[in-house]
């Protein structure tokens, strides 16, 4: 008879139950221990078998099955052998594990297979819980039972058949913060220039019962310990011993609330998020540090490999769904990848600094990540090191060139020749603008002088002074001319230059609009003076002139119409 003992370690995310089914006549499990961890928000279960062969064939593999909704939940398994007795019981390493469903089974059990030797009818069985505290509300009460401190007891139960169980309710207390990364992202971007770069990108939420109510800061500072009793404070990651350049933030900025310690074994980081994290809150923050590269690059066969951990680096952190992202050198080639479990794997391409094709990206996608999974893997690529030199000589020539652009820029003459046609036009353009400004400044003169004549037919409707408006006539009569007589010869250049061809019809139209405006008015300054000697009364002076008054406001808004025209051309 040969007698075999053997460990099964499991982590599920939320719950656990076992079963067992003969697969040989001749195994029998003489003894079956489980204990149950409810310590933390994980669920560890440890099984211990005692397997008796009573066949003289060899057998070489157990069946373990586990109810569908549990096995979806199966974050860590792992198997070995265990040898010796007591305080001298030792391991001899992990045995390979895969996923088999076997014929003529209950379709509802998913079966992971060891490589061993296979399960069998149980003959004696314990079953223990671990609570976080010594206090439970209610929990199943069978024969056998024993609840003591923080642990309660199930059996020792003799000759169960197969596929048998009974289920167990266990209600007990834990106020022990509940951290759920829904989405962890880690970038590991690989520098031959002598670093690793690391960022982490959280989003967190405390996965535990959530609060009720209002929350009162005052009220939480007051009793910390009571109010925030199951609220988490701070996280701490166990980074490797060489970690610098450590920076913390999130969307707002830059968190002071941070500490490090090091020394030769490692680098622990503590982080306090902005507020209390009670349950159902969430919190987004970033995670940055840098790794020196030879503790983590190696060579072998021609090849170069990174050997990094691949889980989350804070244990008391479980993450729904892990997205690690290795960001290769521009140029490397033949990639592979070895983890140590199953992953989903696929590869797209970065684009930074000085980048012409872009840098090749690892992506490896794993749900239900547990502390266990933080084991080391490797990523194996060639990499030629005249590739090194890409960037610094994109660097010189860019500097180079821009150099010579400067010279040649210094030395070179840019001047329009006086005798290309070109400038020529513009020299053509510069007169005719020169001419416009003239001519405008004329027209406004012009306009001016209009005003001084109805501000005199207002001096003379207040004194009655003919005289005095008179004068006024006669002084803008004699501008008038003047102005005339300086806007001949630039209206002629005007007209003879091809550069205002556009503007001259509106000029031509302005000096019209002008000299009937210009009549107008001096009809109506000459009626008002006229009707004021033969001593008119007010009525009949405002008859005599209102038809000529009316054409004036409408020759007035035309020359304003036109003025603005000219302005924008």
């Amino acid at each position: 008879m040969k007698r075999i003992r053997f460990d099964l370690s499991l982590l599920f995310v939320f719950g656990f139950s076992m079963f067992f089914s003969t697969v040989c006549s001749d195994l029998v499990i003489s003894r079956l221990d489980r204990r149950i961890d409810l310590t933390s928000l994980l669920v560890r279960t440890t099984v211990s078998l005692k397997v008796e062969n009573n066949g003289v064939d060899a057998v070489s593999e157990i069946l373990l099955p586990f109810p569908e909704h549990q096995a979806r939940n199966l974050a860590f398994l792992s198997a070995m052998i265990s040898e010796g007795k007591d305080k001298t019981k030792g391991s001899s390493g992990s045995l390979p594990v895969e996923v088999a469903n076997p014929k003529g089974k209950p379709p509802s059990l998913t079966w992971t297979v060891h490589i061993i030797c296979p399960l069998i009818q149980s003959k004696s069985s314990h079953l223990s819980f671990k609570l976080p505290e010594p206090r439970v509300e209610s929990y199943t009460k069978l024969e056998n039972t024993k609840f003591s401190g923080t642990e309660l007891k199930y059996g020792p139960y003799e000759n169960l058949p197969p596929f048998s169980y009974t289920p167990i309710v266990v209600h007990y207390v834990s106020n022990k913060p509940f951290a759920v990364a829904q989405e962890l992202v880690r970038e590991i971007e690989i520098s031959h220039w002598g670093n690793v770069q690391i960022t982490e990108n959280y989003n967190l939420v405390h996965a535990g019962a959530e609060i009720t109510g209002e929350f009162s800061r005052l009220d939480y500072q007051a009793r910390p310990n009571v109010r925030g009793a199951s609220a988490f404070r701070n996280l701490v990651a166990k980074l490797p011993p060489r970690a610098h350049s450590i920076y913390y933030r999130d969307e707002i900025g830059n968190i002071s609330t941070s500490n490090v310690w090091s020394d030769s074994a490692k680098t622990l980081l503590e982080i306090e998020p902005r507020y209390p994290m009670f349950g159902g809150w969430s919190w987004r923050f970033t995670i940055g540090y840098g790794l020196p590269l030879k503790d983590f690059l190696f060579q072998s066969e021609g090849k170069r490999f990174l050997n990094i951990s691949f889980g989350c680096p804070m244990s008391d952190v479980v993450i729904e769904n892990l997205i690690v992202k290795i960001v290769l050198p521009e140029g490397s080639k033949e990639i592979s990848v070895s983890v140590p479990f199953p992953v989903k794997q696929s590869q797209e391409t970065k684009f930074s600094h000085l980048d012409m094709v872009g840098r090749p990206v690892i992506v490896l996608e794993k749900k239900n990540v547990v502390p266990e999974h933080n084991q080391y893997f490797q990523v194996y690529y060639r990499f030629r090191n005249l590739s090194l030199l890409r960037e610094p000589l994109m660097l010189i020539f860019g500097f180079f060139l821009f150099f010579v652009a400067c010279i040649v820029y210094m030395h070179a003459d840019f001047t329009i020749s006086k005798s290309s046609p070109s400038y020529l036009a513009k020299l053509q353009w510069d007169e005719v603008q020169t001419a416009i400004q003239q001519f405008q400044n004329i027209m406004n003169r012009c306009l001016a002088v209009h005003d001084k004549l109805e501000a005199s037919l207002r001096e003379l409707s207040r004194t009655g002074d003919v005289q005095a408006c008179k004068a006024a006539r006669k002084a803008a009569d004699s501008l008038l001319k003047e102005l005339s007589k300086e806007l001949k010869p630039l209206f002629s250049f005007l007209q003879s230059s091809p550069q205002a061809v556009q503007i001259m019809p509106k000029l031509e139209e302005l000096v019209s609009k002008e000299r009937e405006l210009q009549e107008k008015l001096m009809l109506k300054h000459s009626t008002v003076v006229d009707s004021y000697e033969k001593k008119s009364g007010g009525r009949d002076i405002e008859n005599r002139v209102a038809a000529v008054q009316q054409k004036i406001t409408l020759l007035r808004q035309e020359v304003d119409d036109i003025v603005e025209v000219i302005d924008e051309i």
